[in-house]
Formats: C-alpha cells, sequence, structure tokens
C-alpha cells in the first residue's frame, strides 16, 4: 500500500542552492538521519519541527485493549487498560492506544495505566472515552521490522465523525466527515490513520472520504464497534504535510522576491 513512496523525494532548498534527497530504501533510520544533516545545512524557512521517527508506529493493530478504570487528577486522565500485552509493558514505553501516542506509567501481569495530558485531551476523542470501551493498540514498532502499514507518528492531527457504515458482501464501507485543511492532505489511494489503523483512503470529496473495511481488519479491531456518530481519531500522511509546508513556506518566499 505504500510501496509508491519507496521513491518519494523530500526537496529541501536554501536560498541559493537545491539539495536532493532520494530515499529509495525508505529505512526510518536513513530518512531520520538525512532530515537531521538537512536541519542543520538547509534550513531557511526555519522548520522547526523535522520529525526523527522516534516512537514510529506502523499502523497495523497489535491486539485490543479494554478500559477498566478511568481516573481524573487535575487536568489530567489516568486510563487502566486490560490487554493480552499489558505483561510485556514497561514503565515509560510509548504504546498508540486508538491512533493517539501514550506513555505507560504503571503497569502489572493484566493491565497497565496511561496518562493524557489536557492538550492530548482537547485534541483527540479521549475525553469521549469511557470505562468498558474497546481500544486499538500497537506497539512502538522496531528499526528492523518491515512497514508493513504506513508511517505513523501516534500524533492525532483532528478528529472526525462516523458518518455511514455500509455492508457489501462480506466486506465493509465507512464514510467519514472532517474538516479538512489545505495542510491535511487526503488523495485517493493514499494513506490514512483512523483509531490508529492505517487505511487506504476511497473516494475524498469536499469533507468527507470511505474507507473499505476486509473482514480480517473488522474482527480484530474496533472497527466493529465503530457506528454512525462516533467521534475518531485521525492522523494524515506525514510525508504529505512536510511537502504541504515546504510548498506554503516556498510559496511564500517567490512571494517576496517578487514583491
Amino acid at each position: 500500500m505504500y510501496a509508491a513512496l519507496k521513491t518519494a523525494t523530500i526537496k529541501l532548498y536554501n536560498y541559493k542552492t537545491l539539495q536532493l534527497y532520494n530515499f529509495k530504501s525508505f529505512s526510518p533510520v536513513l530518512i531520520a538521519s538525512k532530515v537531521q544533516v538537512a536541519q542543520k545545512r538547509y534550513n531557511p524557512y526555519n522548520f522547526t519541527t523535522f520529525t526523527t521517527f522516534k516512537d514510529m508506529f506502523t499502523g497495523i493493530i497489535e491486539t485490543l485493549g479494554h478500559i477498566t478504570k478511568i481516573e481524573k487528577e487535575g487536568t489530567n486522565v489516568h486510563f487502566t487498560i486490560a490487554s493480552d500485552i499489558s505483561k510485556d509493558l514497561k514503565i515509560d514505553q510509548s504504546v498508540s492506544h486508538n491512533g493517539v501516542c501514550l506513555t505507560v506509567t504503571a503497569c502489572d501481569e493484566k493491565t497497565h495505566t496511561v496518562t493524557a495530558i489536557e492538550e492530548t485531551l482537547l485534541c483527540t476523542d479521549l475525553g469521549h472515552w469511557k470505562e468498558n470501551a474497546t481500544l486499538n493498540i500497537e506497539r512502538a514498532m522496531q528499526n528492523s521490522s518491515r512497514l508493513d502499514g504506513h508511517i505513523v507518528q501516534g500524533h492525532v492531527d483532528i478528529t472526525g465523525t462516523c458518518a455511514n457504515v455500509e455492508e457489501r458482501d462480506g466486506s465493509w464501507y465507512y464514510t467519514f466527515k472532517y474538516q479538512p485543511t489545505p495542510q491535511l492532505l487526503l488523495v485517493d489511494k493514499g494513506s490514512v490513520c483512523i483509531n490508529g489503523v492505517s487505511l487506504t483512503v476511497v473516494e475524498p470529496v469536499g469533507e468527507t472520504f470511505k474507507v473499505a473495511i476486509i473482514p480480517y481488519t473488522y474482527e480484530h479491531t474496533n472497527f466493529h464497534k465503530l457506528k454512525a456518530g462516533d467521534s475518531i481519531n485521525l492522523e494524515f500522511d506525514i510525508i504529505g504535510k512536510y511537502i504541504s509546508k515546504y510548498m506554503a513556506a516556498y510559496a511564500a518566499h517567490f512571494k517576496s522576491l517578487q514583491g
């Protein structure tokens, strides 16, 4: 699904020099090293948020978890979750829960606890989570792992809404609604992360787009519980976001030269 990006290029300019990196191997380690070098040498537009792909996810869900307890502490909220990988987790480990990268603060043989700060609660649908809710869970990938989904950071861009669910001969088509912006790009057959699941975009038109869910994904993620009206976490393709940011900066620079 993400093979087309194996030959993707990221162009980083200074005012006089064009430096082109062609990430043919698409190794997270290679990308991180190239971006770090480029950030130091070619950064005329003050891009201060280059990602080094630490704690990266793939959007391939490992297991499902169930919220057993929710505790508020000031503006923070602690979620205790039971899952079959809780016993293997460690304190300070980053784990994706419904697409949100959260840090493990406690764990035992059956459960683990993560904490969400106020900003996370405002930018995601965590404020709607309730006890017994089912969550998609994925641990951060290892550098030696195959990238079976696409690059997912666990940093939710916006929330959206499930507008419709349609069953078609054993598969399911979900329609989602969101508020598009020039920075949050969707393209037909491109990638998007919904509640932590790497999926292929179908028919992006205006404020809506669709995804097709096969039976395995339906059964092994919480998509089988998703219904019209439910809130979802959306993370857009990081490559598209970098290109969008670069193009906006380049356009602004070009406009300043014309003025």
